[in-house]
């Protein structure tokens, strides 16, 4: 089929700016209801700090917190760009979500249920799929089988395992998506790759967005304001791609140097030096070590040794 391309606004930008308004909770409840299979409907918005806008047109993640007619929560991110510990991240926002959703005194099962759903513009983790699905499964470690709730918690809470009442984790890969459509959903991700809605699609809630995101649609100041934050990806990727480049350059140094002096001083030598290259590019102590397979311990000594 042919396909007519339209120049549409990013889902991320849309999320800051367009997807809060209750006149446009059609788009959102369409791609949640693909991803999640279920006929979703949003109550509202709501506010935390995590997801307020910001004057920062650096920032590089983009999160919208609601919820939906049956007082379960949803987070909904885009994430630009690269960070190592960002499985933590997202496993601390379901936590702070619980905690500050449940009245003092209440009881433990007044806890809602929380949908974390991440839509990754970098490689988030190793895997070659496009969507994961991670939930809280309790499995025996003689037997092999699924812990399930007892008949009485099932009619008190209406789930069947621990893992229908604990977070669900969704995370969306979506440069591993190759743009062929074999579900709904992937007209959703087709639509998060390449900022078009085909003619074709059908998902619910994609015709809506084809409609509403149109970059045309914005008024002047909102365009204005677009395009600098699209540029702003493009900064963000270049720094990233050259960070990267040093950290490479450095590591190919070193292992030149090495070999060619044949001791193991120069080896140690080149390898304070790439970790020194990367300290002043910005990664944390953590992120070294994990990279050069170091202890953090002697990341920081070596950190500690040549400052001034």
């Amino acid at each position: 089929m042919g396909r007519k391309k339209l120049p549409l606004i990013r889902f991320d930008w849309a999320m800051k700016k367009i997807l809060r308004h209750k006149a446009n909770f059609d788009i959102l409840e369409g791609f949640l209801s693909e991803l999640l299979n279920q006929n979703l409907k949003i109550k509202n918005i709501i506010e935390s700090e995590s997801n307020r806008e910001t004057s920062d047109d650096k920032h590089n993640r983009v999160d919208i917190f609601v919820e939906n007619e049956a007082g379960e929560f949803l987070i909904i991110e885009v994430q630009n760009s690269s960070e190592f510990d960002y499985f933590h991240r997202i496993l601390y926002g379901t936590a702070k979500a619980i905690t500050e959703h449940i009245r003092k005194k209440a009881p433990y099962s007044d806890i809602k249920k929380i949908y974390s759903i991440t839509i990754a513009y970098f490689d988030a983790g190793q895997g070659e799929d496009y969507i994961y699905r991670g939930t809280t499964v309790f499995k025996g470690i003689h037997k092999g089988d699924i812990l399930g709730l007892s008949l009485k918690q099932q009619d008190l809470y209406e789930g069947e395992t621990p893992a229908d009442l604990y977070p669900e984790y969704y995370l969306i890969k979506v440069e591993n998506f190759k743009d062929r459509i074999k579900d709904p959903i992937d007209e959703w991700i087709y639509f998060f790759k390449n900022a078009e809605v085909r003619d074709d699609f059908k998902a619910r809630g994609i015709s809506e967005a084809k409609e509403k995101l149109k970059e045309i649609n914005l008024p002047e100041k909102d365009r204005r304001a677009y395009l600098n934050y699209t540029r702003s990806l493009h900064d963000i990727a270049s720094e990233e791609y050259n960070k990267d480049l040093k950290v490479r350059f450095a590591i190919e140094d070193a292992e030149e140097k090495g070999k060619n002096e044949g001791k193991a001083e120069g080896k140690a030598e080149a390898e304070e030096q790439i970790i020194l290259e990367m300290r002043n590019e910005g990664f944390t102590v953590q992120q070294i070590a994990k990279i050069t397979k170091k202890t953090e311990e002697e990341v920081e000594q070596i950190i500690a040794k040549n400052k001034g």
